[in-house]
């Protein structure tokens, strides 16, 4: 157990809030400035999902072993390294004069938010152990993890519109070092968690390059064909790099980041595999939606942020319509009609068309598919921990947040490809409107995917669903994030 005798509660409660309204904002924002980004540094069409793999592959791919340092190192230690990295990224960002430099911040971003984030949770559920303070604790964590992600594009709409592009990166820096101060005033210096493993390196390394090479061994098919030997070795190093990352989970003699044996949990599985789809269409739906407002409807970024705003918000009531209907119906159920209700309104989204409207082309979708998807937050991570060993908690919840990033930038990869065939060269609203409006058409595709194997998968069982807010009420045990990835 860590001994803690100088922290102070309240300052502990208020860095880890603005740690995950920092992170949940961060996820955000970037979306209403790609165009702008794109032509500030000259990114093609291509190039410009990079700035959302980057992020999302570091975060995904080296969560768990962000994790699993904070324990090893010191939670505060690991905090305040990841504050300092992420803070210095984000201005590196912000200044970046090459698409090259934009993407290597972003990926530098990703490393900062995985040590982070899992740390700073680890500390709020060591701080508030239980009783009504750990309740209050929790709600104003959840709080603001929505907000982030609520007014993520709106903020980042207003400052693109009115400041500048570099601000989506600006932003995060005096929010870092208000957190900075914040921790250091506030978070004691305990010893760590779990002195004895070490963590395994070389196997968040070698899966986070893996998940890389696959991403773009994808991405470059818009110049390179399928059967291309530049293709065919790229995915093959790729598959050659996840490969050795499983060999090395079963032989290592550190901590490994997951236990394969895991996954021969049914809810494990599935839970995982309904989110890696799900993620994956999201993260393109909020791609291309933010791409059509404003090149083919003609938007400014702060408008286009207006616009996606019912989305955000129709996820946060879809939630709390799960916390209602979760005691009387199983998780599956939630997730079945959650799924179809996202996948409806991406097909709803597919019909867009280049002379289209907010109300009929963007508000009417936006808000099925907020509900839909909101209704899956709860039960998606209920079901991922079910049946799972108390010591394990915390390694299934981080196991849920990489799916999720992975799923995201693997689904980006996918359909912005596919969308990238359909447009050709062409430069014209029409063209990028049918573009954009085939990957929405495929995300729904990969969300019907999600509850088909949702059905194969879970058992027909089950107590009714669990919220994550009633998780982290009732699971001490968990040291390892439900981070604003899962949004």
């Amino acid at each position: 157990m860590t001994e803690r005798t100088d922290a102070r509660p309240g300052l502990t409660l208020a860095a880890v809030a603005v740690v995950q309204f920092m992170v949940s904002l961060d996820l955000a924002v970037v979306n209403v400035a790609l165009p702008r980004v794109a032509d500030g540094l000259g990114f093609d069409a291509a190039g410009l999902t990079w700035v959302i793999h980057a992020y999302a592959l570091t975060f995904g791919g080296l969560l768990l072993l962000g994790g699993k340092a904070a324990d090893r190192y010191g939670r505060k230690r690991v905090l305040l390294a990841g504050l300092a990295l992420f803070g210095a990224a984000s201005l590196l960002g912000g200044l970046a004069q090459e698409p090259g430099h934009r993407v290597a911040a972003r990926a530098a971003q990703g490393i900062g938010a995985a040590a982070l984030a899992p740390a700073a949770l680890a500390l709020l559920a060591e701080t508030f152990p239980a009783g009504r303070a750990r309740v209050r604790a929790f709600g104003v964590w959840s709080a603001t993890n929505a907000a982030g992600g609520a007014f993520g594009v709106l903020i980042g709409g207003i400052l693109t519109e009115y400041a500048s592009w570099r601000w989506v990166m600006f932003v995060n820096v005096p929010m870092v070092a208000v957190v900075l101060l914040l921790a250091r005033r506030g978070i004691a210096s305990g010893r760590p968690a779990a002195p004895a493993g070490r963590p395994d390196v070389l196997g968040g390394v070698l899966a986070t390059a893996g998940m890389t090479l696959l991403v773009f061994g994808v991405v470059r098919t818009d110049r390179h064909a399928w059967t291309s030997a530049a293709t065919l070795s790229t995915l093959a190093a790729a598959v050659a790099l996840l490969a050795a990352f499983l060999y090395v989970e079963r032989t290592t003699t550190r901590e490994p980041l997951v236990r394969l044996g895991l996954f021969a949990n049914r809810f494990v599985a599935g839970a995982n595999a309904f989110n890696l789809l799900a993620g994956a269409a999201m993260t393109a739906a909020f791609y291309f939606m933010s791409l059509y407002v404003q090149h083919a409807l003609g938007k400014g970024p702060a408008a286009a942020g207006l616009m996606f705003l019912p989305l955000s918000l129709a996820v946060v009531a879809g939630s709390v319509f799960a916390v209602k209907l979760g005691y009387r119906l199983t998780p599956l159920t939630l997730l079945i009609g959650g799924g179809l209700l996202t996948a409806a309104g991406l097909a709803w989204f597919g019909q867009i068309d280049a002379g289209g409207s907010f109300t009929g082309d963007v508000l009417g979708p936006s808000l099925v598919i907020g509900v839909g998807f909101g209704l899956c937050l709860g039960p998606i991570v209920a079901t991922a921990t079910t049946g799972v060993a108390p010591h394990e908690t915390g390694t299934a919840s981080g196991l849920l947040n990489s799916s999720r990033q992975i799923g995201a930038s693997l689904g980006l990869a996918a359909l912005g490809t596919a969308a990238n065939h359909r447009t050709g060269r062409s430069t014209t609203p029409e063209a990028l409107t049918d573009g954009y409006a085939l990957g929405l058409t495929l995300g729904a595709g990969l969300v019907v995917s999600a509850v088909l194997i949702a059905v194969a998968v879970l058992p027909r069982g089950g107590a009714p669903a669990r919220t994550e807010h009633d998780d982290h009420h009732e699971d001490s045990s968990s040291t390892t994030p439900l981070t604003a990835g899962g949004r």
